[in-house]
This record gives C-alpha cells, structure tokens and sequence, in this order.
C-alpha cells in the first residue's frame, strides 16, 4: 500500500486565518466573492499552517526517537536535503538544499531524523542564518557527537521576485562545531564531499 500523507488542521485557526485573508484580498482591491477567490482564503490558512508546522514539533525529540549504539566514528553526511522556509521578513518562500554531517561518539540517529530536522526548523518563520545554526545545535544536542557541520544554499523568492529582483542570486549559510571547527581538515572533506555529484 502506498503511503499517503494525511493533513489535519485545527479548526478554529484556519478559521480565523481565513477571515483575516479574506480581509487582506478586499484591502487588495479583490472581490473574495467571485468565482476563483470563493475557497482561496480557506486554502490560505491551511498552506500557513502547513509551512510553519515546525512550531510544533521537537528536532531534539525526532532524533532521540531513533538513536543506536555503534562504534563508527567517521563522518555521516547527508546532502542535498531539500529545503522549503519561509522568510520572517516578507513571509516570502526561500528554497534550496541543506547538507549536513556530524561524526558520531559511539552513537548514530537514522538517517531519516536528520532531513526531518532540517525540516522541523524550516517549518517556521525563519531567516537563513538562525536556520542553519538551529539545525547544528539540534544535532549537537541531542546526539553528542565529535562535530556537526550544516551548510545551508537557498533561493530566496523575497530577493528574486521582488525587491533587487536578482532571480540568480544563491545565499550560502555555515555553521559548525567540534572536529569541523577545530580541524581544517576535516571541514574541508566536508566541504569537498557536498561539492560531488
């Protein structure tokens, strides 16, 4: 059986979101009683609470539910996560890629935990640089591993759609701890890994 993904919102808030967009497409000038807008203030409250459902879920917890005892201390990468945010500050879309490692100190997550990390973090109001940083103390936090590196490159629909409007324009965010801080070298292996296709 194929799985499908079942969605549930809370009544009451996209009830009241719904009233809230309804009012913002008539300030735009619109007519939410014509044909096309009938439903979009309800399918506008259901897509908000569905790009920040971070809020309501634990990376800490996501990677704790699948922790095991193994002796393998090299680097566990996981790159080209797909990444979907939104900015706080036009509530505008950024997309791109996030690509993660940490070295484990006798005990590795599954695989799976570390792109629904980045995901739990994305899932909210969120600039890039806090992003990032979330992603590698949640890590650190919950697994205790030798290092974590995180490198984050996102489109940001706020640059490229509007404002500068530079459509090309890539953000590359950083954050890392432990051996990727203190040793060159091994931050490099990272670095030189997540440039591979």
């Amino acid at each position: 059986m194929a799985y499908e993904k079942i969605e549930r919102y809370d009544e009451e808030t996209t009830r009241q979101i719904a009233a809230r967009v309804r009012e913002i497409l008539t300030l735009m000038g619109e007519d939410p009683d014509r044909e096309g807008l009938l439903k979009t203030p309800e399918r506008v409250a259901k897509a908000m609470q569905f790009l920040t459902q971070g809020y309501s879920q634990s990376g800490e917890e996501i990677i704790k539910s699948a922790i095991f005892d193994e002796e393998y201390s090299q680097m566990v990468l996981v790159k080209d996560i797909e990444m979907y945010s939104m900015c706080e500050h036009h509530m505008m879309p950024f997309i791109g890629k996030c690509h993660v490692a940490y070295i484990p100190d006798g005990e590795i997550t599954g695989l799976s935990k570390i792109a629904r990390v980045v995901e739990t973090f994305a899932r909210r109001l969120q600039v890039q640089e806090r992003l990032t940083v979330q992603i590698r103390d949640c890590i650190d936090e919950a697994l205790h591993p030798m290092g974590v590196a995180v490198v984050i490159e996102a489109m940001h629909t706020c640059m490229s759609i509007r404002g500068v409007q530079k459509s090309n324009a890539i953000t590359t965010t950083s954050a890392f701890s432990g051996a990727f801080l203190n040793s060159a070298r091994t931050r490099n292996e990272f670095l030189n890994l997540i440039k591979q296709d």
